[in-house]
């Protein structure tokens, strides 16, 4: 039962965070791990986030207290979770500007403008995206790891514009985490590069990981990296100095896009680390369309569509987000020349 006062079977319990949940180890269940058992059995709780409770001392079995996540429960026993209620989050909620595209109990989808970072970290604990997701969600944030916090899944570049999924309670950031990661979430984005790809739609592949000369930097690597894949196909060429393209991910490595454009000589427009001088291709470039690709900002990458199946219903959401102002002035001025 919980602390509502009524009776749960193993497969009926629901983890919430301020409660307690019952758990009867059946006579086909013993043997098992008691951290796996009651993670399988919780409705919803992460094994890692058992096990914490489990070594906080939040689990017992009769009189006795359970603090080994790794013993083996046998039929016929009693377990008691007490779960405690969510912390407020250690990042503060602070109002932040982004645009909600859809919101409910399990997740919220929302547009990030460009400039905005996701984590608080060194340099920007605050005005994140996390803080204003916490301000935005308040108390419908269920807690995630303990804590009134929203469970980021994926994240985009600081100066990436474009659709992220937040999850709201334990149970949604685990399963969207599980499709993130075995690459069941459709993403498109939109980019300007310089030059032409050649061909004009295909495939970038190679391994990415650390830059040896450059720790900020990603890079095309033979050893230590991690494959990624990117579909790419140019939606529309300016002469032959720049390209609007769309880019579907098969991976989702830190950097992708950037990496693999850079390393096949056609690195995305405004990029501060991936574009270290003026590309070649900017002869192609009538002067006023030269000067707006060189002075743009930031790299002109967004994140126009994401798709995935909801968590708790299994309906499939798809949505989409046009280009910002800036790249849409981006495209204006490039278009101009012809």
């Amino acid at each position: 039962m919980t602390d509502s006062g009524f009776s749960l079977t193993p497969n009926q319990a629901k983890a919430t965070q301020g409660t307690t949940l019952f758990f009867e180890v059946l006579s086909d269940q013993g043997g098992e791990r008691v951290d796996r058992f009651v993670s399988a059995h919780s409705g919803g709780l992460s094994r890692s986030r058992v096990k914490t409770l489990i070594e906080e001392g939040c689990l017992s079995c009769g009189p006795k207290t359970v603090t080994e996540p790794a013993e083996l429960v046998k039929a016929g026993q009693h377990y008691v979770l007490h779960i405690p209620p969510a912390a407020p989050a250690v990042p503060e909620g602070e109002h932040v500007p982004f645009d909600v595209f859809y919101e409910d109990d399990d997740l919220i989808v929302l547009n990030k403008p460009a400039g905005l970072v996701v984590h608080p970290a060194p340099g920007n604990e605050t005005g994140t995206l996390v803080n204003g997701l916490i301000a935005h969600c308040g108390s419908s944030l269920k807690g995630i790891g303990g804590e009134r916090r929203p469970g980021i899944v994926h994240r985009l570049d600081k100066d990436t514009s474009g659709l992220m999924v937040a999850a709201k309670t334990e149970k949604a950031h685990l399963a969207l985490s599980e499709d993130f990661a075995a690459r069941r979430i459709d993403r498109a984005y939109l980019a300007f590069c310089w030059g032409c790809p050649n061909p004009a739609e295909g495939d970038y592949e190679g391994d990415i990981g650390r830059d040896k000369r450059d720790r900020k930097r990603m890079a095309i690597v033979t050893h230590n990296g991690k494959w990624a894949l990117t579909h790419y196909r140019t939606l529309k060429a300016f002469a032959m100095g720049a390209a609007l393209v769309t880019c579907k991910l098969a991976t989702g490595r830190t950097h992708q896009i950037r990496v693999h454009f850079s390393a096949h000589g056609h690195p995305l427009i405004g990029d501060p680390v991936y574009l270290r001088r003026v590309p070649a291709a900017a002869k192609g470039l009538t002067p006023d369309a030269r000067a707006a690709a060189l002075d743009f900002p930031r790299q002109a990458l967004h994140a126009t569509r994401l798709g995935f199946k909801h968590p708790r219903t299994g309906e499939t959401l798809s949505f989409e987000a046009p280009m910002p102002e800036d790249m849409q002035q981006l495209g204006q001025a490039l278009a101009a020349q012809e």
